[in-house]
């Protein structure tokens, strides 16, 4: 199986940040599937992908060394995403009548966590079987604003079956809220290989999550019906981000939460290049899934040594509800203690020809 992408050079990993050394990590399968993950941010690096004429194909967006990841505009590629994904209202939440104030680093709203969230920890790890990682951190109690210490595990496996499978798993000390993701970026055709937007997209949801200008939650789930949400039969990106209406504008194309019904079993969304014939699917427990179309993608330079433009990638975050803290409406996940926080993100690689 030929490739003309490699996976990035592990020295260019070692690195030590805040007293911890950062490592890059590499996992393969029997179908010549490779993955590469790194302990900072518990992130996916790379994933080189068979097309469909027998070439590896990395499409996964990222960088070759620490170094880049450290400096780039974008911070969140491929990161494991904590404690809250997403965005909490006006960087503030009450649970239990208590008033918690987190960090406001998007506008007025606090997102994926803060400027410090767990895409900048340098993760504890242990390799198993060489087809699994696992990550490990403890998150002090009122680190970024939230409540109670948290021990928190992600587990990445490969299967022989082209599946990225990601589990989450948490325990707290007290009632808090929490709410993990993975934030990779997905090109189809190959990272840094032009924009998205003529990968077609199907998502098996029929409500989303309603945003305002502010791009948090107007409180509402609106029909996907005759709006360019509307991904239940598989569509170009193009077409549908091109269209004139509020919620595009607002979010400056996709970026936006839909109500997840879906069995683990069964795909929640899916994204196909034609140019590769390489095909993604996500399958996950989680209520929600949020599509983002890489929209303030911009100049940060990937693995390949091109930049990545705006529309880049995109991202298929299973996730809880979008300030779910905030909004009565909403179904709010709580931790409590003695409980255990427990779900799964599958991804799922295949080839059509």
């Amino acid at each position: 199986m030929s490739t003309n992408f490699n996976l990035p050079n592990a020295e260019n990993f070692e690195h030590t940040l805040n007293g911890k050394n950062t490592h890059l990590l590499t996992l393969r399968n029997r179908a010549g599937m490779q993955i590469a993950l790194t302990d900072y941010g518990a992130r996916l690096v790379s994933a080189l992908v068979p097309d469909k004429n027998g070439n590896l194909v990395d499409v996964v967006l990222g960088f070759d060394t620490i170094a880049n990841y450290l400096n780039a505009q974008e911070c969140y590629h491929g990161a494991t995403i904590g404690r809250f994904a997403n965005r909490v209202q006006n960087g503030k939440f009450v649970l239990d009548g208590q008033e918690y104030t987190l960090p406001q680093n998007n506008g007025n709203n606090c997102l994926h966590g803060g400027p410090d969230g767990f895409h900048t920890k340098v993760w504890d790890r242990q390799v198993s079987f060489r087809k699994q990682i696992s990550f490990y951190y403890v998150s002090p109690d009122n680190e970024a604003g939230f409540p109670g210490e948290i021990k928190v595990s992600v587990n990445y496996e490969l299967t022989d079956d082209n599946e990225i499978l990601i589990n989450y798993r948490a325990t707290a000390s007290k009632r808090t809220v929490i709410n993990m993701t993975n934030h990779a970026y997905f090109n189809l055709n190959g990272e840094g290989n032009g924009d998205i937007l003529n990968h077609c997209v199907k998502i098996n949801c029929s409500k989303f999550i309603e945003i305002n200008d502010q791009q948090v939650p107007t409180g509402k789930l609106q029909s996907v019906l005759d709006t360019p949400l509307d991904f239940r039969e598989e569509t170009r990106i193009a077409d549908q981000i091109s269209k004139d209406h509020s919620q595009i504008k607002y979010a400056s194309g996709f970026d936006h939460s839909y109500v997840n019904s879906n069995a683990l079993s069964q795909p929640a969304a899916s994204a196909y290049s034609q140019q590769t014939g390489i095909e993604l699917r996500i399958y996950t427990d989680y209520p929600t899934l949020h599509f983002y179309s890489g929209n303030f993608l911009s100049d940060d330079e990937g693995k390949s040594g091109k930049k990545y433009l705006r529309n880049g990638g995109f991202c298929f975050e299973a996730q809880h509800y979008l300030d779910g803290p905030n909004q009565s409406e909403f179904p709010l996940f709580v931790i409590e203690p003695g409980k255990e926080y427990n779900f799964n993100i599958k991804y799922k690689f295949c080839m059509r020809k």
